[in-house]
């Protein structure tokens, strides 16, 4: 049927009036107007959305379409006993490390064979469908910066083959479709991907496919089917709970159980001893399936509940309510509930003996799960008990970021084993221990110090000397610094707002620099603030009664934090412990061979930690400590072993201040509830970190021959003071 309009010709049978020239203008308009909106929206179709590049944008489409079927394949079925690979494989003997250098990026380059229909002698599809985690192992490395379209050129190779699940492969053909493949070459440097290897009844720990050279990805290796920095060990990942929201808990928070397992289908004598262990300790919860509800028909089970007789819990989310969580052996050695307790913030206990733990090759695992021998599953709970609650909250830490950096998605697993596999190609340029294993800090800041070469010894240090009204032992303070051969300046923070300070020509004549600044508010954090009269990198903070300290130890402290200038460098030292009575953190003052703190009363430290102490500390915490009156050389300990994840270093033997000359009623340490208040800032101050980032050390450093006997003379630092 053909329409009314612009250009209809004379032998139409329908004719419409002459159009005017105003009309016809306006048709041309609006039709200039459709195709301007018609090629916008085409624009707009393909503009990124992260507004990063066009070309980016392309590569990323490319990839994707890259991944669609490409052609049928025939293969000649046969029933050959499957073989699994190289059993004496090393990296160095089975990969071939020569086609890994066409970058400059110390970077491998992986080409992912172009997915293939496969067909048996009668015509007949014997291609796995794709499950939706292999295909998004491919579509990461297609978007990742792994990824090549050159073969040519290419590292490692990739076959387009979903083995996680050996229940859904062709054992029969698998390994003629590899051998199909134009680089296999026995499958060197070729990658496969497997999570769940075995069948029934063996279950073996390996996928049952012959696979020559190929390296492994798997998720069920026992130490006899691993091998070692070859293969690379991968969680089984649980796509039934990874979808779940789970309320975040801080570290700190105390468990209502010991441990709860979850586990559903383990041996029944396990099951034997795990509930003979429920029944000694209450504070265990032994979980299974639930029965099934007479009124469902679906007939499946249920993966976000378990049962305790009658009672239902909600799963994974139970699992946040145990200190520990249980991995025992299955019917395949790799089991989902490693993935489950992690992502539940849980700390894991793995009971299976030969299992290799999931990128082991890398990750510390001593830092993150307990290793518990079969056998002494009946004792398991005497072996959770004996842990300490300091381990247990940095363990918890340690599960959490492992899980949120390697193992949360299929993403993260994919990208951790190429990451592995590239450190070992080019090792020189490998993530470090610390980079594996370390957590992020919490605010995104570094450790702001440094170069490996020790600060200049010319530089010195400044002796910052909090006062208030205490003249004539600050004076005293103040002469005897100024003896120390190191001083640079002397700068008095004076906190008294009610008086002035003394006038000039009172203060004591010392060879260097002598500066006062008068405080708006009287603030124990005044003594931290990073004043524009501090030139030096090192300050020594002084309290203004501190007259005990002699110039040998002044000088010899200053000495040993140019060696450890990222640390809190002090005399005193102090302690925390852990108090089982009120399950609390508290401060201890008494003598021991420990030490987690320094007392700033006589300590040094750099001077970018008094700006941290200013504007970066977590919380209130700072107002807490005006407002309170005290801890705030608790509040610089934390901050300095939060940033450094390292303890503080004590000097020489001196463990109190005694000032003869001080009234007990101008001391402030002198109040009988003062160890008290300081426990009360401890457990508060780790409420805030959300940890307790102080550590306990046995260290101490003297000077050499301060014990001989040798003539004084002799010695660089004869006169170091004493307990």
């Amino acid at each position: 049927m053909s329409g009314v309009g612009v250009g209809a010709g004379k032998s139409s049978r329908l004719r419409g009036p002459k159009m005017t020239l105003k009309y016809k203008n306006f048709y041309v308009m609006l039709f200039l107007i459709l195709i301007v909106g018609i090629v916008v929206t085409g624009i707009f179709q393909f503009w990124p959305h992260d507004m990063d590049s066009d070309q980016d944008s392309l590569s990323r489409h490319k990839r994707s379409q890259y991944l669609n079927y490409h052609g049928e394949i025939t293969i000649k079925t046969n029933s050959a006993k499957p073989l699994i690979g190289n059993e004496s494989c090393t990296f160095h003997t089975c990969f071939n490390v020569s086609h890994c250098g066409y970058n400059d990026e110390n970077r491998i380059s992986v080409y992912i064979y172009p997915l293939v229909r496969y067909l048996d002698e009668n015509d007949v599809s014997i291609s796995i469908p794709l499950s939706k985690e292999f295909h998004e192992i491919l579509t990461t490395i297609a978007n990742s910066d792994f990824y090549t379209e050159n073969a040519d050129e290419a590292c490692l190779f990739l076959p387009s083959l979903d083995l996680l699940n050996q229940n859904n492969v062709r054992l029969d053909v698998t390994a003629q479709v590899l051998q199909t493949l134009p680089r296999w070459n026995n499958g060197t440097n070729h990658l496969l991907f497997n999570m769940l290897p075995g069948n029934m009844p063996d279950y073996n720990t390996t996928l049952d496919v012959h696979r020559g050279l190929a390296l492994l990805a798997g998720g069920g290796f026992s130490t006899w089917s691993y091998r070692r920095n070859f293969d690379v060990p991968i969680p089984v990942y649980n796509p039934m709970i990874s979808h779940i929201d789970l309320p975040e808990i801080s570290y700190l928070e105390k468990r209502r159980y010991l441990f709860v397992a979850g586990q559903t289908g383990i041996h029944t004598e396990y099951r034997a001893d795990l509930e003979k262990v429920a029944s000694t300790h209450k504070n265990v919860l032994v979980l299974d399936k639930c029965t099934m509800d007479p009124t469902d028909t679906s007939g499946k089970f249920n993966f976000t509940q378990r049962c305790r007789e009658e009672k239902k819990y909600n799963y994974p989310h139970i699992l946040q309510h145990g200190t520990f969580c249980i991995v025992l052996r299955g019917a395949r050695l790799g089991q989902t509930a490693l993935y489950d307790c992690m992502k539940a913030s849980s700390i894991p206990v793995i009971i299976a003996d030969s299992y290799i733990m999931p990128f082991s090759e890398v990750l510390d695992w001593e830092r993150a799960a307990v290793v518990v021998r079969e056998d002494d599953l009946a004792d398991i709970g005497h072996i959770l008990e004996d842990i300490s609650i300091e381990k247990i909250h940095s363990m918890r830490k340690q599960v959490k970021f492992y899980y949120e950096t390697y193992f949360a998605t299929i993403k993260d697993i994919t990208l951790t084993t190429l990451q592995i596999i590239n450190d070992r190609v080019f090792p020189y340029a490998g993530r470090k221990y610390e980079e594996w294993n370390e957590p992020p800090y919490r605010d995104g800041v570094v450790n702001p110090l440094f170069l490996p070469l020790m600060p200049p010894k010319s530089a010195g240090f400044t002796a910052v000397i909090l006062t208030f009204d205490r003249l004539e032992s600050l004076f005293r303070v103040i002469t005897e610094v100024a003896k120390t051969p190191s001083l640079s300046k002397v700068l008095v923070v004076w906190n008294n707002q009610k008086k002035l300070p003394p006038q000039a020509s009172l203060w004591p004549k010392i060879n260097k620099p002598l500066k006062v600044v008068q405080t708006r508010q009287n603030k124990l954090s005044n003594r931290f603030y990073p004043y524009d009269e501090i030139e030096t990198e090192a300050i020594l903070a002084l309290d203004d009664d501190i007259v005990m300290m002699t110039t040998d130890e002044l000088e010899f402290g200053y000495q040993v934090w140019r060696e450890f200038p990222d640390r809190l460098v002090g005399f005193p030292s102090r302690l925390h412990l852990w108090d089982n009575t009120t399950q609390k953190w508290k401060y201890e003052s008494e003598w021991t061979s420990e030490i987690s703190m320094v007392l700033t009363g006589a300590a040094f430290y750099h001077k970018h930690y008094s700006f941290l102490y200013t504007n970066a500390m977590p919380g209130n915490l700072k107002k807490w400590v005006d407002k309170h009156i005290n801890c705030e050389d608790i509040a610089m300990n934390f901050l300095i072993a939060n940033h450094t994840r390292k303890g503080a270093v004590k000097v020489a033997p001196r463990q109190k201040f005694k000032c003869p000359e001080c009234k007990n009623m101008d001391m402030l340490s002198a109040d009988a509830t003062h160890l008290v208040e300081r426990s009360e800032c401890v457990h508060y101050f780790t409420q805030l970190y959300e940890a307790m980032p102080l550590k306990t050390v046995e260290f101490r450093a003297d000077p050499v021959l301060y014990k001989d006997d040798f003539p004084d003379n002799l010695k660089s630092y004869s006169n170091i003071g004493s307990l």
